[in-house]
């Protein structure tokens, strides 16, 4: 499983999947509803991606900023995923602990 999130995740951006599921727990305890959560999470993981990308990455072409930009885009859909499944994986053994 980490070879895999390897290969698809910039190693520098790991660090977004907890920082998302944090504003995940935030986001659950306002008075939004949990069904935009995701959608938010992802939101949330392509700007914080896209940030890092512009700040990170030389922009010389179009050509350039359309890679950055897809790259932000796929990098903040895939934490985010992340970060939903971690949340899952805590409450999936909290039930087990349970029952």
């Amino acid at each position: 499983m980490y070879e895999l999130i390897q290969q698809y995740l910039k190693p520098e951006l790991l660090v977004l999947i907890p920082v998302l599921y944090f504003i995940g727990m935030a986001i659950k305890k306002s008075s939004i509803s949990d069904n935009f959560i995701p959608l938010l999470l992802g939101a949330f993981g392509i700007l914080l991606s896209v940030i890092y990308l512009i700040a990170t990455v030389d922009v010389n072409t179009y050509k350039d900023v359309a890679i950055m930009i897809f790259t932000g885009i796929t990098q903040g859909i895939l934490l985010a995923g992340g970060s939903v499944y971690v949340n899952q994986v805590i409450k999936q053994s909290s039930k087990n602990d349970e029952g």
